[in-house]
């Protein structure tokens, strides 16, 4: 393929990155993942064992990182020191990781994102040698001062986290993107395959999802359907869809050469 996802130097054929918190058990999870074809997956450090209990199963055996490119994130940090030690953290327990998701939330009932806590951890990051993608505001301005940090992609809420709402302010999607050059990828919000083709067709490069995909009846037969949708609005996007019209009447067939004219 020649449309390829490029993320801190490295290429991905797709374009659905999914997160492995909300399955019944790691089964699931791997069979989930598996069919939306994610190359890169989310793991909550705090929440999801990948070492930190040696006792305990770990997500490392059901997907294995010689499979997946794994995404360690910061879910549950409040303030940049807790994502910043969560981050250090993650990247002992799997052999001096650098690419990570950093997330600074608001509050827990929205967990909107706290872009000033986020952006000082950005920085703090970055100077660390971190490949920092980063859940933020759908806002170009401090899009763009997290690019400026030196954030390898910018991840702008479509909505709530958990809430599948869909993209409730497209054109602020599109600002984001008008705004940087680092890949866009819409995060949190996502509920069904329609919004991922939606994010897709306004130009974002990728889409992250968890709670559409793991809490839908059938976690894996969605996560078939949010990899076509991802790919369909990626497509739609490539070929650019017709001008819009209002009220002017243009029959799709030609009018020259009817039968009996």
């Amino acid at each position: 393929m020649d449309d390829l996802l490029t993320i801190a130097g490295k290429s991905y054929s797709s374009r659905l990155l999914v997160g492995t918190g909300k399955y019944k058990d790691f089964t699931e999870t791997r069979e989930a993942i598996v069919a939306s074809g994610a190359q890169i997956v989310t793991v909550a450090i705090r929440r999801t064992n990948i070492g930190q209990d040696p006792k305990a199963p770990s997500l490392l055996d059901a997907l294995p990182p010689s499979e997946f490119t794994y995404l360690p994130n910061t879910a549950g940090c409040y303030t940049a020191d807790d994502a910043v030690r969560t981050l250090r953290l993650a990247r002992e327990l799997l052999d001096d990781h650098k690419l990570v998701k950093l997330e600074v939330l608001g509050d827990p009932h929205t967990l909107f994102p706290n872009m000033p806590e986020t952006l000082k951890a950005a920085e703090v990051l970055v100077k660390e040698g971190f490949e920092v993608m980063v859940y933020c505001a759908d806002d170009p301005i401090q899009a763009k001062m997290l690019e400026d940090i030196g954030c390898v992609a910018v991840m702008p809420l479509a909505s709530l986290i958990g809430s599948g709402m869909g993209i409730l302010n497209p054109w602020n999607v599109q600002l984001v993107r008008d705004a940087v050059k680092v890949p866009v990828l819409v995060d949190a919000g996502v509920g069904t395959a329609s919004d991922a083709a939606i994010a897709m067709e306004l130009g974002c490069d990728g889409v992250l999802m968890n709670t559409a995909i793991a809490l839908a009846k059938d976690p894996v037969k969605m996560a078939g359907a949010m990899k076509k949708g991802v790919e369909a609005g990626r497509e739609a996007f490539l070929a650019g869809r017709m001008p819009k019209k209002y009220y002017t009447a243009s029959p799709s067939s030609p009018t020259s050469g009817l039968i009996g004219s």
